[in-house]
């Protein structure tokens, strides 16, 4: 009982989220309120993931113009190459912009904690929660994904194992500074050096990618698409149009072969809904007079403001034309009840200016304010949990937060799954952004703590209840090998990692999820004191 009493022990909450009269009221009505909050805000970052995903598309699909000279006749050659190299988009891009949630959460709780000499608990142990969570249920769903007997495995595996590398060595390099170099503290040399990793990883996955000698590993590779994410299959009359140039708001449901991930908007040729203009890019732009060039770019510019208006029409529909033609009254009913429930948030995500503009950056960038927002709510919602109900913050922090927080990892994973033809993406996002949680997620808030702490008291950053972080670190790690050699095994006999029969495809989806329980109930047990 004693050891129960640690994970749950009530205490009169005095703290609210925005009137005062919400400590009124009881106990079990404010838990259920700012639960349904919680949930209500990781929907917010599910739709915003999706929004965040297409204009990073934007970007990584940017291209230059390389003008060369043919030595033999000396004419001009001119071809188009891509700005962005694929491993760095989806070590940089992919994995920061999935994981900007935890690194938000992780930042806000480590400015709200300067001049404490302890760390807060809420970030570290969200990032280790979420990591366990981007290791077991995002690879749980990746596999399932593909169709029955499609088979999508990593192309470049050297990569991949660059990758793997750096992952599996951020929480050994978490362990080490935790319970071995200065136990329970945390000095301003060893959060500078967490951070400086990402840079170590992001040079050696590079290096790997160009093969260069000394630094890479000799593993072949096969060639993966030229587009980040290849245009789809379309039919019709707007085949014309490749798909990175065009957008579209899907209902959910509304087209089942498509398996739409988002509950908002993603972009696409094909399927039912509004369509947006095509709106030509710069790259596009005929040469031409100066004068035909300012009519180009004031016609660009009224397109884009034309998609952005559209957003808001877009925004606040409650039913669809497709939704319209069902039969079943009560089905349209529960669709314009679940749109209307999303209203709010859709509305708000249409202030996200299209992707269009500056190649996606404006939108990029947007979509990471807008996840830091929801992340300071989640923040709050979580202190008030705790307070009310008196569960250990670690314990939230290892199951709805981690959960909640790691919604953008699923989406962008699921997305990558089903829509390229290689593995590399989905599974680059999940062990990349384990690295990310790390070296950037726990290495830039320890590194503001410490700073401070150093520079004002000349006092290191102790860590409360290191041991119980450190014990999750190992139960993550020795569960992460069965899920690794789980994909090892599946590679050699099926030729893949993701898909394959159906069959294999849901038992190693129930396996990685028995793995995260496993993690999830041992983390919290020993958090909590139990044992």
């Amino acid at each position: 009982m004693s050891g129960i009493s640690s994970i749950v022990a009530r205490e009169n909450c005095e703290s609210y989220l925005i009137f005062q009269g919400e400590t009124g009221l009881g106990a079990g009505f404010r838990t259920f309120l700012y639960f349904l909050g919680l949930a209500y805000c990781f929907l917010g970052l599910s739709a915003i993931t999706a929004r965040f995903f297409r204009s990073m598309e934007s970007v990584v699909s940017h291209s230059r113009k390389v003008v060369d000279i043919d030595p033999c006749t000396g004419a001009e050659v001119i071809r188009y190459e891509k700005v962005w190299n694929f491993t760095i988009a989806d070590i940089s891009l992919l994995a920061f912009g999935t994981s900007f949630p935890q690194i938000s959460l992780a930042t806000i709780d480590a400015i709200r904690n300067l001049g404490n000499l302890y760390a807060g608990g809420l970030g570290p142990g969200t990032l280790v929660g979420s990591a366990a969570f981007d290791l077991f249920p995002i690879h749980a769903v990746c596999v399932v994904v593909p169709k029955a007997g499609e088979l999508k495995k990593i192309a470049d595996i050297g990569v991949w194992l660059v990758e793997l590398f750096w992952s599996f060595w951020a929480y050994i390099w978490l362990y080490i500074i935790l319970e071995v170099w200065t136990p329970n503290v945390i000095t301003l040399w060893e959060a500078l050096l967490t951070v400086l990793q990402y840079a170590f990883l992001l040079i050696h996955a590079y290096a790997q990618d160009k093969r260069w000698p000394y630094f890479s590993l000799p593993f072949p590779r096969s060639e993966r698409p030229e587009d980040w994410v290849p245009a789809e299959v379309v039919t019709g009359k707007h085949d014309t149009y490749p798909c990175n140039e065009c957008s579209n708001i899907l209902d959910v449901g509304e087209d089942e072969n498509k398996n739409v991930v988002d509950i908002f908007s993603i972009h696409s040729e094909s399927g039912l809904g509004p369509k947006y203009q095509k709106v030509p890019g710069i790259d596009e732009t005929p040469e031409s007079s100066n004068k035909d060039f300012q009519e180009t770019m004031i016609s660009q510019d009224h397109h884009v403001f034309a998609i952005w208006r559209q957003q808001f029409v877009d925004a606040v529909k409650l039913e669809s034309t497709e939704s319209r033609k069902l039969k079943n009254i009560y089905l349209r009913l529960a669709r314009i009840l679940w749109q209307l429930i999303l209203a709010p948030w859709r509305l708000l995500f249409a202030f996200v200016p299209p992707y269009h503009i500056a190649h996606g950056w404006v939108a990029f960038i947007g979509s990471l304010i807008f996840i830091s927002a929801i992340a300071y709510v989640v923040t709050k919602l979580t202190d008030l949990i705790s307070c009310v109900t008196g569960i250990n913050p670690y314990v939230i922090a290892f199951t709805a937060l981690a959960s909640g927080t790691s919604w953008p990892d699923l989406v962008a994973s699921k997305i990558a799954a089903e829509r390229q033809i290689t593995a590399d993406s989905a599974i680059a996002n999940i062990t990349c952004s384990n690295s990310v949680n790390i070296y950037v997620g726990i290495g830039v808030p320890w590194l503001i703590d410490t700073a401070y702490n150093f520079f004002v008291y000349k006092e290191p950053l102790r860590i409360e209840n290191a041991a119980g972080l450190s014990f999750s670190l190992l139960v993550f790690f020795s569960t992460s090998v069965g899920c690794i050699a789980v994909l090892v095994i599946r590679r050699l006999t099926l030729g893949a990692e993701l898909g394959g029969p159906r069959l294999w495809a849901w038992i190693t989806c129930a396996f990685f999820i028995l793995l995260w329980l496993i993690f999830v109930v041992l983390s919290s047990l020993k958090v909590s004191d139990i044992i």
